[in-house]
């Protein structure tokens, strides 16, 4: 017969039959399954082929207490257990009035979901599923010690992984930190990938201390050190930077071996220099500030980001002083001359501007000293020499009478 058959060969059943063969899952494994179907408190997921699993449908419920999703809904799901022929699979344990899985959660790694009730000793008290108890320590709350941790969680809605479950669910102990962490280096790994040393970053300053900020830039902290905040001197980061402040930062080094990214601030920031090289030129003077006294010298700020050096041996006004304390302190105004600059060091030489060196007072006298030698005429000069020759002779003499 040349007529063709509309009925499925053995092959194509065979074939289809074994692509929907059931499908084995690891408890805690995530997988993304379509919603087929609701029945009472049962939510029937496809989970791929042949399968069928069972979510509580307390898990999809909104503020409302009503099923928050339909029929053809992709949702994100933990696989639980296998239990009497059927997959059982949380959203996130605690999400709604399903509890009974807890252990599981412990045991698999799966998220929960909870409620910060109130602060005690030691930590939080937190309610799962709205009628378990656990505890979270203080130092599992998040990645950073807050300042006023009872104003920052009491009350909130989070996700935590269960470390401790004991005595059939009566002492259950919970950590944040732990979820945060897993999630942090999953993006640490995508982070490898793409940073590169020069690369500008967006992160946000999550710790301010007195040598520098860390910054979060998704899954790992970059630190920005105080001298890369400003191209000023920086004495207090605080004036500059507060906790949660988004920022822009340029990667300058990058080592995965010990986990130091090192990000400057002050590179994504206009440069002072370049603009400040036209107007400050040698022997021009200008108003500044005093920003800091050292053993040898004072440092002047010229305006924001530009600084220059008044050496100890231009201070004193001609007398020898041991500290520039003695005639500056910080914060004072002064007027002050450019003497030199250096463009690959972007150094400034300053001097206050009526000072005058001793080499040059030297020469201003010899200079006059030959113009009055020039201007005089030879007769008073033969006196003055003769004036000078008979002193001399006088003293002479005297010098001889004594002996």
């Amino acid at each position: 017969m040349n007529q063709e058959s509309t009925e499925p060969s053995f092959a194509d059943l065979f074939q289809e039959n074994s692509s929907q063969s059931p499908r084995r899952l690891e408890p805690g494994q995530k997988i993304t399954a379509t919603i087929a179907g609701m029945a009472g408190n049962s939510v029937f997921l496809d989970v791929g082929g042949k399968n069928e699993g069972i979510l509580d449908s307390s898990e999809l419920l909104d503020a409302e207490g009503k099923v928050a999703a339909a029929i053809g809904d992709k949702v994100d799901v933990y696989f639980l257990r296998s239990s009497g022929g059927e997959q059982l699979f949380t959203i996130k344990l605690g999400g709604g009035k399903n509890t009974t899985h807890l252990e599981e959660a412990w045991r698999n790694g799966i998220p929960v979901e909870g409620t910060v009730k109130e602060e005690i000793k030691g930590g939080f008290d937190i309610t799962l599923g709205g009628s378990v108890r656990a505890f979270c320590p203080y130092s599992q709350m998040g990645m950073h010690r807050v300042a006023d941790a009872g104003a920052e969680y009491t009350g909130r809605r989070m996700t935590f992984l269960v470390t401790r479950f004991e005595e059939n669910g009566r002492n259950i102990v919970v950590s944040a930190r732990a979820l945060i962490e897993q999630e942090r280096e999953l993006q640490k790994e995508a982070l490898q990938e793409s940073l590169v040393e020069g690369a500008t970053v967006q992160g946000t300053i999550s710790s301010i201390r007195d040598f520098g900020a860390f910054v979060d830039i998704g899954g790992v902290d970059g630190l920005i050190p105080i001298s890369e905040i400003g191209w000023s001197r920086v004495e207090d980061i605080s004036e500059h930077l507060t906790l949660g402040q988004e920022v822009s930062a340029v990667i300058k080094k990058l080592d995965w071996k010990t986990n130091r990214i090192t990000l400057s601030l002050k590179e994504t920031l206009v440069n002072p220099w370049d603009a400040a090289r036209q107007r400050f030129t040698e022997g021009s003077i200008h108003p500044g500030t005093v920003a800091r006294l050292t053993t040898f010298g004072a440092f002047v700020t010229l305006e924001p980001g530009v600084d220059g050096l008044i050496h100890i041996s231009k201070l004193g006004g001609g007398r020898r002083i041991n500290h520039p304390r003695e005639v500056l302190e910080v914060g004072q105004e002064v007027e002050v001359k450019v003497e030199a600059i250096d463009d690959e060091t972007r150094k400034i030489s300053l001097a206050p501007s009526d000072y005058v060196s001793h080499e040059s007072t030297e020469t201003a006298e010899k200079d006059e000293y030959k113009k009055f030698m020039a201007t005089a005429t030879p007769k008073k000069q033969e006196e003055s020499m003769g004036s000078l020759g008979a002193l001399l002779q006088s003293k002479l003499a005297a010098k001889k009478a004594g002996v």
